[in-house]
């Protein structure tokens, strides 16, 4: 039985499935998500205005204490891959949250690519804190 009427952190687990097989990021501290629109508006000549959102892909993040070289190394092989002439595949993304009810939500993101934008700061006995950012092409719900 859930303790509050809201979701927290704890709720979500996500599965990162690389170009070239499962990654297991180490300690992940935050995951977000966000829908890629391109807005159309119209002004009809009769005053109406209409719009849409039309859906680009998705984007988002990982914020890691990096506990092991599983992000640098997915990084690594994809651009190695790309140097030795190769297009590597796109991954996937699985998120799954469990809902309030008891139930659970899975979302899958398709195409996915990566990038990491901080592959950390080595500074005494601070943690390292890396930033993996993600595109995927399109986001879908799994039954």
């Amino acid at each position: 039985m859930a303790l509050t009427t809201f979701n927290t952190g704890k709720d979500c687990q996500v599965v990162v499935l690389g170009p070239f097989g499962r990654v297991d990021l180490e300690h992940v501290t935050g995951f977000e998500s966000r829908q890629i629109t391109a807005s159309v508006r119209v002004d009809r000549m009769d005053g109406t205005m209409v719009g849409a959102e039309l859906p680009k892909g998705w984007d988002g993040s990982f914020d890691i204490e990096r506990g092991s070289s599983s992000a640098d190394d997915l990084v690594a092989q994809v651009e190695q891959s790309y140097l030795a002439g190769n297009t590597p595949p796109p991954g996937t993304l699985y998120q799954y949250v469990d809902e309030i009810d008891g139930s659970t939500s899975t979302y899958q993101f398709n195409g996915v690519v990566f990038k990491l934008t901080s592959a950390g700061l080595y500074k005494g006995d601070a943690s390292v804190k890396q930033r993996l950012e993600f595109y995927a092409t399109s986001r879908s719900t799994v039954s």
